[in-house]
């Protein structure tokens, strides 16, 4: 059997899909705090310690997405949209609604490299393999547990990890250590705005041509924008709030 290819992009897709949910930034007590502490706390420097634990997430999760991707090959960059499902701790769904209907879902196994991957279109039979046979997801599911759990230490056994921006507005960049997937994927970065995760950006080992995957409310305030520079400033934070 022909395994499928794995470019840079598609990466950057499962990330996304696996961190495809908003969270609350702090408990209700916490935001029922004075404005004036509020406004102060947002222009803290934000660092990664501050950053992760609001990245763990509960299940069932899922949230609306829209995918940027250019290419030299294309006139205009390929916008997919769809929704993004964590129904439990073990499974993941990416499904495209537009300009196609795909569903991708990945089950994860009990230790990295036991689960499988189903690719699925109307009317054509799913496609299946196991994550051990594709090396760069193996090494993304392994970190991944640690990323939604809020395990920095686990975290930086496979991504050196560097944060910009305030608490207000934020990006944290994953540089990958393991060679399989540095030599596709450069870099991923992850960009929030208050208590929301807004955006993903993959930056590809080879080329310029990035991947945009917005999320949740940045997908939907999406859902009417083409030019590619405003779906970059709304990947960005730049764009209406929710």
């Amino acid at each position: 059997m022909k395994l499928p290819t794995f470019p840079a992009a598609p990466l950057g897709a499962i990330l996304a899909l696996l961190l495809a949910a908003t969270w609350p930034l702090a408990a209700p007590a916490e935001q029922a705090a004075a404005p004036a502490r509020v406004a102060d706390e947002g222009a803290q420097p934000a660092d990664p310690a501050w950053i992760l634990p609001r990245l763990a997430q509960p299940v069932p999760a899922r949230t609306d997405f829209v995918e940027v991707r250019g290419s030299a090959l294309l006139k205009a960059p390929l916008r997919v949209s769809g929704e993004y499902r964590r129904p439990d701790a073990d499974t993941l769904v990416r499904e495209v609604r537009e300009p196609y209907a795909e569903t991708t879902s990945i089950r994860t196994g009990a230790k990295p490299g036991q689960g499988e991957v189903s690719i699925a279109r109307a009317g054509k039979p799913p496609r299946r393999f196991s994550l051990s046979r594709a090396p760069e997801l193996v090494a993304l599911q392994a970190s991944f547990g640690a990323l939604l759990g809020g395990d920095r230490a686990e975290l930086e056994r496979h991504y050196a990890l560097a944060a910009q921006g305030t608490r207000r507005q934020w990006s944290v960049t994953l540089t990958p250590k393991d060679a399989q997937v540095a030599a596709r994927v450069r870099a991923i970065v992850l960009l929030g705005r208050d208590d929301e995760l807004r955006c993903i950006e993959t930056q590809p080992a080879r080329g310029s041509e990035q991947q945009r995957t917005l999320l949740g409310a940045a997908a939907r305030a999406a859902a009417a924008v083409s030019d590619a520079s405003q779906l970059a400033a709304l990947c960005r934070s730049h764009g209406p709030t929710r």
